[in-house]
């Protein structure tokens, strides 16, 4: 799992801060392991000069999945973050440059557009926050032939049919003295806690089963019991 903060792990010196990766791998039978290489404020283009891509890449073994899922930092022109920006043709060349470099290894690349960030307008309606590198990824999907998990459209489904209120419960919104760990609160509409988190993974798996793809085989299904 290649990505950004949204997607990575955390530890519980965090909580209830939590990636979507993290609940995402316990969906999945023993058969399978999962190694999330997301990290915190990283674009394709600094994922890449920091050289954590190329280990990935040549360590890619017949029959893996690489999960890809930047954009976020990508598009991140405000000053304090330019460092991170990726002009959009190189964020699409840095797309095909993972999809190319697993294929070549007889490996599978799975594109993932940027989760939605919380944002709505006066009205209530849930407002598109990347559309022009969410675009990118369906496109290069499709130029590539690789299949692409629309999760900014369907993040942005389930902030709708939730309505501006109950979408809060989904992020990182903490009032002052509510947790420990965060002591002035938090008032975050990019980064999920562990509800938000395990939201983004059932969307997720269930393109995954979707799409059909031979990682659907070994999804668990759990039932409660008595």
């Amino acid at each position: 799992m290649i990505g950004d903060s949204t997607m990575c792990y955390y530890g519980p010196e965090r909580a209830p801060l939590t990636g979507w990766g993290m609940p995402f791998a316990t969906f999945f039978d023993s058969t399978i392991q999962f190694d999330n290489r997301a990290r915190g404020g990283r674009s394709t283009r600094t994922f890449i000069s920091e050289n954590r891509w190329q280990p990935i890449s040549d360590s890619l073994l017949e029959g893996d999945y690489v999960l890809i899922q930047f954009g976020h930092n990508d598009e991140a022109k405000e000053e304090k973050y330019k460092d991170r920006y990726t002009p959009p043709e190189d964020y699409r060349k840095n797309l095909i440059r993972f999809i190319t470099e697993t294929r070549n290894r007889k490996a599978f690349p799975l594109l993932i557009t940027p989760v939605s960030r919380m944002r709505f307008d006066k009205q209530g309606k849930a407002l598109e926050t990347h559309t022009e590198y969410s675009a990118i990824v369906r496109e290069v999907g499709k130029d590539q032939n690789i299949p692409v998990i629309d999760l900014d459209k369907e993040s942005r489904e389930l902030y709708q049919k939730l309505g501006p209120e109950a979408t809060k419960l989904l992020f990182m919104q903490l009032e002052p003295g509510e947790h420990p760990f965060y002591p002035e609160g938090a008032k975050d509409n990019t980064h999920f806690n562990e509800l938000g988190a395990r939201k983004m993974a059932q969307i997720v798996l269930a393109d995954i089963r979707s799409l059909q793809l031979e990682l659907a085989k070994h999804i668990v299904v759990r039932t409660a019991t008595k």
